[in-house]
């Protein structure tokens, strides 16, 4: 599991004096969770501080991965990029059917455990999104133009369509694309892994 280095002092700049020194990194690659504790009445309060590095981050995935690459006995080489709020890490191995599985079974098995693993993150607000030799960007361009031919049938038809199961990713993507639809609506029902979503009309 993906832990923190803690520090306490009476305020963060305490922290940023040294965390360049004892992190061995620029504060701009550097990322701060900060908790403020009250001590009670005069004696003030103490602020305690988690911190990793961008760097930190991308060793500790790279690791995963070099031991994924064991395990599957293969060759992997990935590309790791900080997007905003999204860690995106592109795997290219020389057998990229095995690491994708039936239908991105392997692959979306594979992100589940990473970001079991990198959990402590979600403090942060990352998301770890892995793809396989662009395999997931070219399912979510044919997911949207499937959705989008959908959605262009129930406003002729105005009769609701119910999908198949999607995970959380895919779901996004749906409710994304049919928000662009003045007279439709995406609603989720159930439980993972069989939640689902339907496609309404909307007067």
């Amino acid at each position: 599991m993906f832990t923190y280095h803690k520090y306490e002092g009476k305020n963060i700049e305490d922290f940023k004096k040294i965390a360049s020194v004892e992190l061995n990194s620029d504060l701009d690659n550097i990322f701060l969770i900060e908790d403020v504790l009250e001590l009670g009445l005069f004696k003030g309060k103490k602020v305690i501080i988690e911190a990793t590095t961008k760097d930190e981050i991308k060793n500790y995935i790279k690791d995963f991965i070099n031991n994924l690459s064991r395990g599957f006995n293969m060759k992997i080489n990935s590309e790791i990029r900080f997007n905003e709020k999204n860690i995106e890490i592109m795997l290219v191995s020389d057998n990229n059917n095995i690491l994708i599985g039936y239908n991105g079974k392997n692959l979306n098995a594979l992100q589940v455990l990473l970001r079991q693993s990198l959990k402590n993150l979600d403090k942060l607000g990352f998301k770890i999104v892995i793809d396989v030799s662009n395999y997931r960007s070219k399912k979510m361009k044919s997911l949207e133009s499937q959705i989008k031919k959908i959605c262009k049938e129930i406003l002729e038809t105005k009769v609701e369509v119910k999908l198949d199961p999607m995970n959380s990713y895919e779901r996004r993507i749906v409710h994304s694309v049919v928000s662009n639809y003045e007279n439709l609506k995406s609603e989720s029902f159930g439980e993972e892994p069989n939640r689902y979503t339907i496609i309404k009309y909307k007067d």
